[in-house]
């Protein structure tokens, strides 16, 4: 891809959306006692908005992969990004819980085109030697959403009410969306569709992704990375909430320390992906998710657990950074469908760690629930580290051969 100023301001608006969409999707995490005292249910009960969002975030890959493949990733995006503002909206006018359960399911389903397509598109602009670096610096924009999402969605809940979240997100979608389709409308080459195939192929396409052994793999590490970092990440607020005693405000301020680790990994991308390598990141990234959500689980004062925040944040970008980068190779032909499916395994996966997380609670304390996750993590970034470094070998003895 050429750094043109078409392509800069296509990385930027990507930003933009995919700001708006962690936003949406983290926005209700530090809200949860307020929803909860809103609707007078418990906060395993509100929590739902959390899991429903997940399952239609990940079931609706199916659909936007090929449509992307088909019509143009960023035409795709546009469009679901102005439909995201709906689901926002009526999140905001909701009345009842199983008001805001539809809508925020409705807006799972529009904003799960956004990131994955969007690494669509830089997978078929961007050289592989570029792709993490470039992945880094525009998923930047998502890292500051799910910032963003924590802090307003704690502090609007103290001050104007858990309403005008939604409401700015309305907003920020609109926005984001309407300045991309202008963008695609004044240079149509940004994004071509691609040539007729007949009808979407959906499962075939799909099946096609997950004939490929390495593509299987990738898969069922990142599903099992968003059951323990997305379903934990989920009730930290709420542990802090209850364990610290602090405000809600305050507890979305820790809480976003887990995306300025994700903000300083984007910051120094480049030098950690020359020093570490791949597998150094893996396994680095999950040697400090475990100890960052084992500190949150333990930590007697806010200081330690913002620490914590910050060292799982920063491990999960590293180790979730070389997952991406190599999804994007799953399947170079189909790299719209390939990537979506990844991100709907990743979501997939919270919504089966929120859910078991709400189990989890009606058990037990949340310490178990955050210690477990930090354990789980640091399994799997000693596996897929593990992993890594017998597909470079197997590469490198290809490359000699050939």
């Amino acid at each position: 891809m050429s750094d043109t100023a078409p392509h800069r301001l296509v990385i930027l608006l990507l930003a933009l959306a995919g700001f708006a969409s962690m936003a949406s999707m983290r926005v209700t995490d530090a809200m949860l006692p307020a929803l909860s005292q809103a609707f007078a249910r418990p906060v395993a009960d509100v929590a739902q908005n959390i899991t429903l969002f997940a399952i239609a975030y990940g079931v609706m890959q199916l659909a936007y992969g090929p449509l992307g493949d088909r019509h143009g990733t960023l035409r795709v995006i546009g469009l679901a990004t102005l439909a995201c503002a709906l689901g926002a909206l009526g999140s905001a006018l909701a009345e009842s819980l199983p008001m805001l359960l539809a809508f925020r399911t409705l807006n799972g389903a529009t904003a799960a085109a956004i990131i994955p397509l969007s690494m669509a598109w830089v997978g078929d602009n961007v050289s592989y030697e570029r792709r993490q670096v470039t992945l880094a610096h525009m998923l930047s924009g998502a890292v500051m959403g799910l910032i963003s999402g924590q802090v307003a969605g704690g502090f609007l809940a103290d001050t104007l009410g858990w309403q005008a979240a939604f409401a700015l997100l309305t907003l920020l979608f609109v926005a984001s969306g309407g300045l991309l389709l202008a963008a695609l409308r004044r240079q149509p080459a940004l994004s071509p569709p691609k040539a007729d195939q007949g009808r979407i192929a959906f499962f075939s396409r799909i099946r096609e992704v997950l004939l490929i052994a390495r593509a299987r793999r990738i898969l069922a590490l990142v599903f099992l990375e968003g059951i323990a970092a997305f379903g934990a990440l989920a009730f930290v607020a709420s542990h802090l909430y209850n364990s610290l005693e602090v405000s809600l405000t305050q507890a979305g301020l820790m809480v976003a320390l887990f995306g300025v680790g994700g903000l300083i990994f984007a910051a120094l991308a480049r030098p950690l992906v020359a020093r570490l390598g791949e597998p150094g990141l893996a396994a680095g990234g999950g040697v400090l998710m475990g100890l960052g959500f084992v500190g949150l689980a333990l930590a007697p004062q806010p200081a330690l657990a913002t620490a914590g925040a910050f060292c799982a944040g920063l491990g999960f970008y590293m180790m979730h950074s070389t997952l991406q980068i190599n999804a994007t190779q799953m399947a170079p032909a189909m790299r719209g469908t390939a990537m979506a499916v990844f991100a709907g395994c990743l979501f997939l996966g919270q919504s089966v760690g929120v859910s078991l997380g709400g189990l989890v609670l009606r058990l037990a304390d949340s310490v178990w629930l955050l210690a477990a996750a930090g354990l789980w993590l640091l399994a799997l970034g000693l596996i897929f580290a593990w992993l890594l470094r017998q597909w470079h070998s197997e590469q490198a003895a290809a490359t000699a051969l050939s």
